[in-house]
């Protein structure tokens, strides 16, 4: 395998031993960050002053990309892709881990609204080549998860619900795609629903400025069954589809239903599942 060590785009790929490379499969995510210029974007965004890490941000950070991609989880594993081979993929030199590891340690609070910013010009600019849904409907699941870190000494590193020491980020995705439209870092112990009104209105806005102009869905599970979400939702003319706590008085009004009105649907349950509508007083 060959490159041009200023373009992937004169690539020669060939099959045969001496060729051979690993994670060849990182051409085409490369290749696509490469015409989406995100190199630039960090480059032109991220500024990390007179901090050690600050030299060649677009570099280091594509290097990051680049070992996420390829199944790195820490920053020991992005020696994997130094070796000659694995270099022509990326198109660039890959830097040492602990190169990488200052670049990281530099960062702070302060820089997160522009790392936001990027993933945002990123995500516009992939829907404007022909990505995105335009005028069609829009799906967007948003969720909490779990990141578990192991050391101690992490800011908002905590125990949470799952009794797993880490962070309690929210997450929202195209329900089609999986192409992310935001995530909001909060400490391990941070309640589902905390920041997700706030939170809701931001992936609205990044949706609608990447270029989505038809009508948005978005799905909640029960732990954001509230009032700032549904306010958040209606002031951005968008429909939610939420799971409801089973109350009492909900059982009751779902007991009463009658028959005749189920709806059988195809379901990943065996059996399949049952729908039916009626009238709910909503979230006061």
């Amino acid at each position: 395998m060959r490159a041009s060590a200023s373009s992937l785009d004169r690539l020669i790929v060939t099959f045969d031993d001496s060729n051979a490379v690993s994670n060849s499969g990182l051409i085409l995510p490369i290749t696509l960050a490469e015409r989406l210029g995100l190199r630039d974007l960090f480059d032109l965004h991220i500024d990390l002053e007179d901090r050690p890490g600050r030299a060649n941000v677009g570099r280091k950070a594509m290097a990051i990309v680049a070992s996420i991609l390829a199944g790195g989880d820490c920053i020991d594993d992005t020696a994997i892709l130094r070796s000659p081979n694995a270099q022509v993929i990326l198109g660039q030199i890959m830097p040492a881990p602990s190169t990488l590891g200052v670049f990281l340690r530099s960062f702070e609070t302060s820089d997160i609204a522009d790392v936001e910013r990027v993933a945002a010009l990123l995500l516009k600019r992939a829907w404007l080549a022909g990505a995105g849904p335009g005028d069609e409907p829009l799906t967007i699941d948003v969720d909490s998860t779990i990141c578990q870190v192991y050391g101690n000494k992490k800011e908002g590193a905590y125990f949470g619900y799952t009794k797993v020491r880490g962070y309690h980020p929210l997450v929202a995705a195209v329900g089609k795609t999986g192409d992310i439209l935001g995530i909001v870092t909060r400490e391990g112990n941070a309640n589902t629903a905390r920041g997700a009104g706030e939170f809701v209105t931001q992936v609205i806005n990044n949706a609608r400025a990447a270029g989505a102009t038809g009508e948005i869905t978005m799905r909640f599970d029960s732990g954001f069954y509230s009032r700032a979400v549904r306010d958040a939702a209606s002031a951005g003319d968008v429909r939610i589809c939420i799971t409801t706590r089973m109350s009492k008085r909900l059982k009751q009004v779902i007991a009463a239903i009658p028959e005749e009105t189920w709806t059988s649907i195809p379901y990943w349950l065996e059996g399949g599942a049952d729908v039916a509508e009626v009238k709910y007083r909503q979230i006061q």
